[in-house]
């Protein structure tokens, strides 16, 4: 997908997002917060569109899933349970980097989130309504999952390949030494 932004001043990004460790905080304040994020990607608090990026990504860096399935702003103080119609992320951007004989795609959010998808951080595509056709994903940080854009999508399939795993042919990308197939999982 053709950028303003190269692919080694992402490459150089990558891993240095410093997050709080919401995962560790056990708040004792619990809640609900009149925060939305529709599967647009869009962040809306009281149905209408936060207009500042800085703040969403303030909020997203303490964004948490837990394990009851819901997504809370966490704090060390407070747990605000919020509404994400899908996923909370969108992966805005891909670029793919080579380095020897290996691959690396690495992509941005829709929060300035820089990931490389590997073993960790691993891409799928599950099975859409017929209205959306496919839903790839990629796996962000700490359980939580961008939606790859149609656009970013479109630029994966400029990178792939065939490839046979247990005597079955797929098509997908190799990056960080893992092929991810781009046909539906599920």
């Amino acid at each position: 997908m053709s950028t303003s932004i190269d692919p080694e001043s992402l490459a150089a990004r990558l891993g240095t997002a410093n997050y709080p460790p919401v995962q560790a905080w056990k708040p004792s304040i619990k809640g609900e917060m009149a925060l939305r994020i529709t599967r647009d990607g869009e962040w809306m608090y009281q149905d209408s569109p936060i207009q500042r990026p800085a703040l969403v990504r303030l909020l997203a860096s303490v964004l948490r899933l837990d394990s009851d399935a819901e997504y809370y702003l966490v704090t060390p103080t407070e747990k605000l349970r919020i509404t994400v119609d899908d996923v909370p992320f969108l992966a805005v951007e891909v670029e793919q980097t080579r380095t020897n004989s290996h691959q690396s795609l690495i992509f941005r959010t829709n929060v300035d989130d820089i990931v490389a998808a590997d073993s960790e951080h691993e891409l799928w595509v599950a099975r859409g309504s017929q209205a959306t056709g496919p839903l790839p994903y990629l796996h962000v940080r700490a359980g939580l999952n961008a939606r790859i854009t149609r656009p970013v999508f479109y630029a994966l399939a400029d990178f792939a390949c065939q490839h046979r795993i247990d005597g079955q042919e797929f098509l997908g990308v190799f990056s960080g030494g893992a092929f991810f197939p781009l046909e539906c999982t599920g």
